[in-house]
């Protein structure tokens, strides 16, 4: 199989999205087929959309309308899936949901990161008959729970990193645990962040360290206890996800598609920040024996990507057989029909002889 993601893959920090690109080729690659990342091949089996949009920071490589040229001039038969894991909610604009939409008539698949993300878009109009939900998941050969620190009451040690560094990552709320951090009776808590951060943001009492990637990250990550996400209207995200597979319990706002994610793996908070962090402390270890059998992870998802692979490409084989078949059925009646047509006339042209001798 020849498969063609619609992104070039960028080393180092970055996004979720990078990450899902270098995970499924990895996985593809290891399981023998071939990858590519543009549209230069006529014999592509599989077309992976991944962002429509053509921006300056983005690492895309082509987007629907390229995809519909190559359907039309190279290769009608070739298979369409695109993976949605934005939406306007998350990033404050109003096109994103619209033009997603849009660029889906291309596609006969939409895959989306969380149920929460793909309501959206089928509440504007998505057909959910050509829908699925694919979560999103780390590599475990980097984030697994070996070398993990254990909880040491007298220094509990939170920690949460983003790349992004918009401020629907949750910085109000991590501005309110650094002013705590402030107070005498949580001197036996620490917090790291780890990542970008708005020019508009400084920490007292925050350890801040640099975008971290791979190994480096995982590592830094398990020399923590607690993770904390407070991110808003995030559709998947990888940062809780890297988290709960290195081993930490997940203190997570009530938002967007995490709870998905994270339920049942720590503690969700709304307006109650400061006592649902006490309130992870105290059943820590109930969540970390939980996190034993954490559902998610790369392998997982990438089966999943490749099973949605064969299954979308063999019903449109099987969909193109039916309506050859129906083509066929309407080819033969129309000649049987025409012929006995032909037939009819002929007999009533030999009685009108007949009658005329």
């Amino acid at each position: 199989m020849k498969v063609s993601i619609g992104s070039r893959i960028i080393d180092g920090p970055w996004g979720g999205g990078n990450l899902f690109v270098v995970n499924l080729k990895k996985f593809l690659q290891k399981n023998g087929h071939s990858v590519i990342h543009d549209l230069c091949d006529k014999d592509i089996d599989i077309i992976l959309l991944t962002d429509p949009r053509s921006r300056k920071e983005s690492s895309s490589t082509f987007n629907h309308e390229d995809i519909k040229k190559y359907k039309k001039f190279v290769n009608p038969n070739v298979v369409v899936i695109q993976r949605i894991n934005e939406c306007d909610e998350r990033k404050g604009t109003d096109y994103i949901n619209k033009y997603y939409l849009d660029a889906s008539e291309c596609a006969d698949h939409v895959v989306f990161v969380s149920n929460w993300l793909k309501q959206i878009y089928v509440s504007i109009g998505m057909l959910e008959s050509k829908t699925s939900v694919i979560m999103s998941g780390a590599d475990e050969e980097v984030f697994n729970t070996n070398g993990l620190s254990k909880l040491n009451k007298e220094k509990i040690k939170f920690v949460t990193h983003h790349w992004s560094n918009h401020f629907n990552k949750g910085f109000d709320i991590y501005k309110e645990f650094d002013e705590m951090l402030l107070k005498k009776e949580n001197k036996n808590i620490e917090f790291t962040y780890i990542g970008n951060i708005p020019h508009n943001v400084s920490f007292k009492n925050i350890i801040v360290k640099k975008p971290l990637s791979g190994h480096f990250l995982a590592n830094e990550i398990k020399k923590n206890n607690i993770y904390i996400t407070a991110s808003r209207n995030e559709p998947s995200g990888n940062h809780h996800i890297e988290a709960a597979q290195c081993g930490l319990p997940v203190l997570y706002f009530d938002s967007g598609g995490i709870p998905e994610y994270c339920e049942g793996f720590g503690v969700k908070f709304d307006k109650n920040f400061s006592e649902k962090l006490f309130e992870i402390i105290k059943d820590y270890e109930i969540y970390r024996k939980k996190l034993n059998t954490y559902p998610f992870s790369a392998e997982v998802m990438c089966k999943e990507f490749f099973d949605t692979f064969k299954n979308v490409q063999n019903k449109k084989i099987i969909n193109e057989i039916k309506i050859n078949k129906i083509l066929r059925d309407l080819f033969l009646f129309k000649n049987k029909f025409q012929k006995l047509l032909t037939s009819i006339n002929l007999k009533q042209y030999l009685k009108h002889l007949v009658k005329r001798t």
